[in-house]
């Protein structure tokens, strides 16, 4: 009922039914309270009407993806907070992908001069640098089988002070850092993919696992490991101290040009007591001038076999044994020989804890079958870290190396291989009387200047080389800068 008609109503109750002042002051207060409801009511209704109306807009805006300066502040809000959300996702995503996956980076710059070389040799300074690049990706897990790839990219330019060593009938490598593609110009040199390979740890208990591993390697990654002598780039720079002298600069391991092979490992680990593992070891490579990159099958492999063990001495110090096995067919002939042969040998590499700084290593080789130009080898040396003298990332590193010159090429008269006395370049078949041993020590002091940067001088003494008992001792002198993530 609206009030004009109330109020009638209420006129003609109050005719019939004469009203005290009392009641007539009530009902002019229930007259001025229903006019207020009113008008309240009205003001609810043209909210009502502007709320639908905005929420019209909204659902309007919402339809869209774009902001608009025409568009209600809430969704322009809204939007806003929507993009920023999904800018935080794409990030989360990224580290979710990322998770597990290892990346490691280096350059490494050396420079070596060598005096003692025999006269008419160029005993110029030698500049070379490698850089390396190693990405290891976990891949979803099958079960309890875990799986990862891994790949290694190396690029670098300048063969140092190798090529001169290699045709005065050296059997060491001065400089194990230097690398061009496939020893071509080092114009031509590019970016090479060295090592590409999957894994698989299958686990049979928590303590006991065997990890399968396929692709193109490095063979020094899975066997004749040691800490005390393993890595050029921040330890012993000469090859015959980086790895067992056999196996690498005597090139028993059958490597392509760059170093890397196709192969094959199987590796069992038991970790039951856990300060002091086992694991044996089983590769099959290609090896050989074209079965090491793909070119052949690999019907003339390098089969090695490794058992290592971690041992806690002196005073719970822990130390590394490793003792392998090798055996490769077919391969080159030896100088003059007319037709190719197998080779077998054996080896041990040590590396022992003695003391808080100070780490022992040690490796010996051992050809059992075949011809090389050596054929038994010692190496033996310390590192010690720079705690003693309150320089605990800096390390000095001394070593000594001996490589005896084989029966077969003491026979050969060092046939091939320059006369380091009598040396002319226009007569490269001077011949000698090889005998005893090439003997080879050096000495470096790694200088860490920041968690990322070292410098590292370095000096080698090489005498009898190529077992010529008539050859100037020659020292090579050296410094290399290392920087690695």
């Amino acid at each position: 009922m609206s009030l004009p008609k109330l109020a009638a109503a209420l006129a003609v109750v109050g005719l019939a039914c004469p009203a005290s002042a009392t009641d007539n002051a009530t009902l002019q207060r229930l007259l001025e309270r229903m006019e207020r409801l009113e008008a309240r009511n009205s003001q609810l209704e043209a909210e009502i009407r502007d709320l639908k109306a905005g929420q019209s807009a909204v659902d309007d805006s919402l339809s869209s993806e774009r902001i608009s300066a025409s568009e209600p502040e809430l969704t322009t809000r809204l939007k806003a907070v929507e993009q920023d959300v999904v800018a935080l996702k794409h990030p989360a995503k990224l580290a979710e992908k990322l998770d597990g996956v290892a990346v490691e980076a280096a350059l490494t710059t050396v420079w070596q001069r060598a005096n003692g070389l025999p006269h008419g040799v160029d005993n110029d300074d030698r500049i070379n640098y490698r850089a390396d690049l190693a990405v290891e990706v976990p891949l979803a897990a099958v079960g309890k089988v875990e799986h990862k790839l891994f790949a290694h990219i190396r690029v670098g330019q300048g063969q140092g002070l190798n090529e001169p060593f290699g045709y005065l009938g050296h059997f060491n490598v001065p400089n194990a850092t230097a690398f061009t593609v496939s020893g071509a110009h080092p114009d031509d040199s590019v970016a090479l993919l060295g090592e590409a390979w999957y894994q698989a740890a299958i686990p049979f208990t928590p303590k006991q696992t065997l990890a399968l591993t396929l692709g193109k390697v490095d063979i020094f990654g899975f066997f004749d490991q040691n800490e005390g002598a393993a890595d050029e780039s921040t330890q012993f720079m000469n090859g015959v101290f980086v790895h067992n002298p056999l196996l690498d600069v005597g090139g028993e391991v059958g490597a392509d040009a760059n170093g890397f092979q196709p192969g094959f490992i199987a590796s069992y680990t038991d970790k039951t007591n856990g300060s002091e593992p086992w694991r044996v070891s089983l590769g099959v490579f290609g090896a050989g001038s074209t079965s090491s990159n793909y070119q052949d099958t690999a019907d003339s492999p390098l089969v090695i076999a490794q058992i290592d063990k971690t041992l806690k001495l002196f005073d719970g110090r822990t130390g590394n044994y490793r003792l392998y096995a090798w055996r490769r067919r077919d391969v080159p002939r030896f100088y003059n020989e007319t037709s190719s042969s197998h080779h077998s040998g054996v080896g041990l590499s040590v590396d022992q804890q003695i003391g808080d700084g100070v780490l022992l290593f040690g490796r010996y080789g051992q050809l059992i079958h075949g011809k090389l130009p050596f054929n038994r080898a010692f190496a033996l040396g310390a590192q010690i870290n720079g705690t003693y003298w309150g320089r605990a990332a800096d390390a000095v590193g001394i070593g000594a190396s001996w490589l005896k010159a084989s029966s077969s090429y003491k026979r050969a008269g060092g046939e091939g291989y320059y006369n380091a006395e009598s040396f002319d370049a226009n007569t490269p078949d001077f011949t000698f009387t090889p005998s005893g041993a090439e003997r080879v020590a050096e000495l470096y002091y790694r200088y860490q200047i920041t968690p990322q940067f070292s410098l590292t001088p370095d000096v080698q003494w090489v005498r009898r080389a190529g077992a010529n008992p008539d050859a100037d001792t020659v020292t090579v002198f050296g410094v290399r800068a290392n920087v690695a993530y």
